[in-house]
């Protein structure tokens, strides 16, 4: 049998803090680390198996023999297994054997805590040692005030394996994606980047929402220190980077967390509580301490050795309800007989403060489907803590609005405002994502009513509607230009539409609109508050328009924004205003950049003391059709 040394990299203090669910660097002590010991290089090697009668490491440098390399259980009852492997270090493959005390069970894990895997299919974890240099301290020390709530926040959806990819269908890397897509998502103007799953996932249909690699960035598109190279390179152009995290769910992959000692330890034993019946995965116990420590150390791992910037939550609702997707007899009320997880709600509360106490200048963004309260609001006044949340309601509003042919519309004008009754309850982000072009449901171009000319106007109009409605943006890839087809992940997006002046009008007009919600203070500044919004009508049914007031801190920077929502353009429209003066068109998405007609438009406007909209002066404009018209009072 070749040696095992022992070694320990906890102390009695990391041991007593992971037992209590309070230790938030786990990454530091659990997994495979290159460490010395006795004037000999090595691996560390530690592992949590509490039911395991014997656990061995098994990899390339051994034959894959089991028992070769046994590790050591610790005497303090913490359930690690831990031990130093001489001669074996970075490219090194390994696995854990795992002996069940129940029923004779065995099986070859992956590690839980390993920062790289095998390239999919194959399963191994990767000895791996951190050799990057970051060069975004300019970043890091202001990125506060890049995502603060009062700053823009407009974030590009990527799935990293389709956004492009080269001849034979093959990914971009990270190196590649460092150059193309920074560079892109620069030139179109948005202040962030959100990544779909980039932890490591066995199954490419799963698009990474089914992690094994919790810790580790998926090898398909490079090595750990080359991802931190694409993260630093936004960081560099200025741009913030978000990862899709899913603490909700796991596969039951055998290499992965699921019965990883022969029981049931990462997920909860209750079938109710630990099988997800939607996904067919399973879900984590939240009331095991060391499971939070697991969970909330992964979150603060990308927070803190990849830089990222936020994390956006996926699946909070499915966390939230222990009847989410399950039918009557299928589920156990809480203790209070309610259908709130306790334990997951006070998962997020926990996870939330770790992680703003410890990095304040980032965000952590809900998708919650529902409308339970107080989702990103403080812990402390009874909030889950989290900095915003998913608007689920206006995106499934206005699309279904914007659906409609516009001689409906009239009598559907509410489905459109609804949103403005409750957009203040939490900080909203407005997202068309990736969930909205999939399974039959279309792209968001091909939503749109109309012919060709209607189809693109309409976009526009929904795309300047969101971006000047309350609320932080995301947009998926491919929705800025009219993809045509539904997302496909198995294939690059359609660039070669560019091509067509009808697609780059679109990639124009969303351009233009990151640029004026960047740089107009009113579309940001008051944007999670009713202070920064005011009707001036929008009960006009019969014509479809709705007009509005965007407020910034100073009623200079103030923006009126009328949406004309039919194909009829309407000359010398009255709409009431707050001031007298002389309103400028700061933007129009029926302008000829934008592939517009670019025949209504309205150069300067002179108030009139004619009283409209029960306000005392009053402006006449021309509105295009299907158009969004921005204005703002000369100085």
């Amino acid at each position: 049998m070749a040696t095992t040394k022992p070694f320990s990299l906890f102390t009695e203090f990391d041991i007593n803090l992971f037992k209590a669910g309070k230790h938030y660097n786990l990454y530091e002590k659990f997994g495979s680390h290159i460490v010395e010991v006795d004037g000999e290089k090595g691996t560390y090697f530690a592992v949590w198996a509490p039911s395991a009668k014997n656990v061995s490491v098994v990899g390339d440098f051994n034959y894959w023999i089991e028992g070769e390399h046994q590790l050591n259980v610790r005497w303090d009852g913490s359930g690690i297994w831990e031990g130093f492997i001489p001669n074996v270090g970075v490219g090194n493959l390994y696995k854990y054997k795992i002996f069940s005390h129940h029923n004779n069970y065995s099986v070859e894990k992956a590690d839980p805590y390993a920062k790289k895997c095998e390239l999919p299919p194959n399963t191994a974890s990767v000895v791996w040692e951190d050799d990057y240099s970051w060069k975004d301290s300019k970043w890091m020390k202001s990125r506060g005030k890049k995502n603060a709530l009062d700053a823009p926040f407009s974030v590009y959806e990527v799935h990293l394996g389709s956004w492009k990819r080269k001849e034979e269908n093959k990914f971009l890397s990270y190196i590649e994606l460092a150059d193309e897509l920074v560079d892109y998502v620069k030139k179109m103007n948005f202040t962030h980047v959100e990544f779909m799953p980039v932890m490591e996932y066995p199954f490419d249909p799963s698009w990474g929402y089914q992690l094994t690699g919790y810790f580790a960035p998926t090898s398909r598109f490079g090595n750990p220190d080359e991802f931190k190279y694409l993260v630093d390179a936004f960081h560099k152009a200025g741009i913030g980077v978000i990862l899709d995290w899913v603490p909700s769910h796991f596969p039951s992959d055998e290499h992965g967390l699921g019965f990883f000692d022969g029981s049931h330890l990462y997920e909860h034993p209750d079938r109710r509580k630990g099988y997800h019946p939607d996904w067919k995965s399973l879900i984590f116990n939240y009331g095991r301490n060391e499971v939070k420590s697991f969970l909330i150390s992964n979150a603060i791992y990308w927070l803190d050795q990849f830089h990222v910037d936020g994390l956006r939550v996926d699946a909070v609702a499915s966390m939230l309800f222990l009847d989410y997707s399950r039918n009557d007899g299928e589920w156990e009320p809480n203790q209070f007989g309610g259908r709130e997880n306790l334990e997951a709600i006070e998962f997020m509360k926990e996870m939330n403060t770790a992680v703003y106490k410890n990095f304040p200048g980032v965000q952590t963004i809900a998708e919650e489907s529902t409308s339970f309260p107080m989702v990103s609001r403080p812990t402390y006044i009874g909030g889950l803590g989290f900095g915003m949340k998913w608007m689920m309601g206006w995106m499934h509003d206005s699309l279904q609005y914007f659906a409609k042919e516009p001689i409906y519309r009239r009598h559907h004008q509410n489905e459109l405002t609804f949103s403005l009754n409750y957009a203040f309850t939490e900080n909203f982000m407005l997202p068309l994502s990736h969930d909205e072009v999939v399974y039959g449901k279309q792209s968001i171009l091909n939503k749109m009513p109309g012919d060709e000319w209607q189809k693109f106007a309409n976009l526009r109009l929904l795309y300047g509607f969101m971006y000047t409605h309350p609320g932080a943006k995301l947009l998926f890839q491919g929705g800025e230009f009219g993809q045509s087809a539904e997302w496909n992940f198995q294939q690059s997006l359609d660039w070669h539409l560019l091509d067509y002046k009808v697609h780059k009008g679109a990639q124009e007009t969303v351009k233009g609109l990151n640029k004026l919600y960047k740089t107009e203070k009113a579309l940001h500044q008051q944007q999670f508050t009713g202070k920064g919004f005011e009707w001036i009508n929008h009960s006009d049914h019969e014509n479809s328009v709705i007009a509005y007031i965007r407020k910034g801190y100073d009623e200079r920077d103030d923006v009126i924004v009328v949406c004309n929502l039919t194909p009829m353009p309407r000359e010398n429209y009255g709409i009431g205003v707050p001031r007298k003066g002389v309103l400028k068109e700061i933007f129009n998405t029926d302008a000829k950049k934008f592939n517009g007609t670019g025949d209504f438009h309205n150069k300067k406007v002179t108030t009139e003391d004619q009283t409209w909209d029960y306000r005392e002066n009053s402006v006449k404009l021309n509105l295009p059709p299907l158009g969004m018209v921005a204005f703002k009072y000369e100085d």
